[in-house]
């Protein structure tokens, strides 16, 4: 990070870092020990030299090399605390983003890692969430994916400063990384639409894809290169979409009560099922199940079929996920 780095800020990011996971601990997040080991060893400030933080009026912009030592330390504290950072902004379309801690505290735990696992990350973003799995895993046995080279680049600096070596790839998220296939577990960071076939081909039988997907996360059992089935965790999850791939269709709502608009729970179910189920026979369909919350719901892929349902994979309620995209045999990493 360079000239970012006053006097005291080692002390004051371990103690940080320190309070961090003592209250996502609290929380019953990190309750595997090595996972709270590298929550607590592997600075945050270092992939997240610049922010941005919403004020009235539009963002401010928190910096390392803030001259002015209130404002940086600002900067610091704001890096650990339990809130996504927005990174990277782009003509005044979010880019990238560093991920919530808890929430990729509870990503993390949800993947069941073991030791001498290999796991590929889709969405590389400021190379934080690389490190974390790089401390747990060993650097030869991460490998994550980003689409511009403007965001591996400054990733891979702040893994190397970090001490850490994961392979770091320029290229398509959607096509995977066949090369350093086959993989136990994928881990992306940004929200699709459909799941890429490609990362079915490129993970081990039985091993596990966990996705953002309709403001939730599917956790997906791989069963072979062409079929996966699983549940969406409790929790919600609002990631940057997945660039290059289809855009999430938008139901329209109008006619709905303004309050119902206001339940995450129903706003799950319409993002989930956008363009198959008109949202007024969502409306009855929520109302008649009980309201039922994300882990009732979950998505089968069958060769090119895949499909979102409630309850069960066979039952009643099932929705198609739309069209298949372009099928792709992989992409070449590029000069990052």
């Amino acid at each position: 990070m360079g000239g970012t780095h006053l006097k005291g800020d080692a002390e004051l990011s371990s103690a940080l870092r320190g309070e961090l996971v003592e209250g996502l601990r609290a929380a019953g997040e990190l309750t595997d020990p090595r996972w709270r080991r590298a929550f607590a060893e592997v600075p945050r400030e270092l992939f997240v030299p610049v922010y941005y933080v919403g004020v009235v009026g539009g963002y401010q912009r928190l910096s390392g090399d803030d001259p002015d030592p209130l404002r940086h330390e600002s900067w610091l504290v704001g890096a650990y605390a339990d809130e996504p950072l927005a990174t990277h902004v782009r003509d005044g379309e979010l880019i990238s983003s560093s991920s919530q801690p808890s929430l990729m505290a509870k990503m993390l735990a949800a993947l069941n890692f073991q030791d001498g696992h290999t796991a590929l990350e889709i969405g590389t973003g400021t190379g934080y969430n690389a490190a974390l799995l790089a401390h747990r895993l060993g650097d030869g046995k991460v490998t994550t994916v980003d689409l511009d080279p403007e965001l591996t680049g400054p990733a891979r600096a702040h893994l190397a400063e970090a001490g850490f070596r994961p392979e770091v790839v320029t290229g398509d998220g959607a096509y995977g990384c066949p090369w350093r296939a086959p993989f136990d577990r994928i881990l992306a960071t940004c929200a699709i639409t459909r799941v890429p076939p490609a990362w079915l081909a490129q993970t081990r039988h039985d091993g596990l894809v966990l996705a953002p997907l309709a403001t939730g996360l599917i956790a997906l059992r791989v069963k072979d290169a062409t079929h996966a089935e699983g549940r969406f965790l409790r929790t919600p999850a609002y990631f940057v979409p997945l660039r290059g791939g289809a855009p999430a269709p938008v139901p329209r709502v109008r006619g709905l009560p303004w309050r119902l608009l206001q339940s995450d729970r129903f706003r799950f179910l319409l993002a989930l099922t956008a363009g198959a189920l008109d949202p007024g026979d969502a409306h009855q369909l929520w109302r008649g199940l009980g309201r039922p919350g994300r882990e009732r719901y979950g998505i089968s892929v069958a060769g090119d079929a895949q499909w979102s349902w409630l309850d069960h994979p066979d039952g009643p309620y099932r929705w198609s996920l739309g069209a298949p995209g372009p099928r792709g045999a992989g992409v070449s990493p590029g000069a990052a």
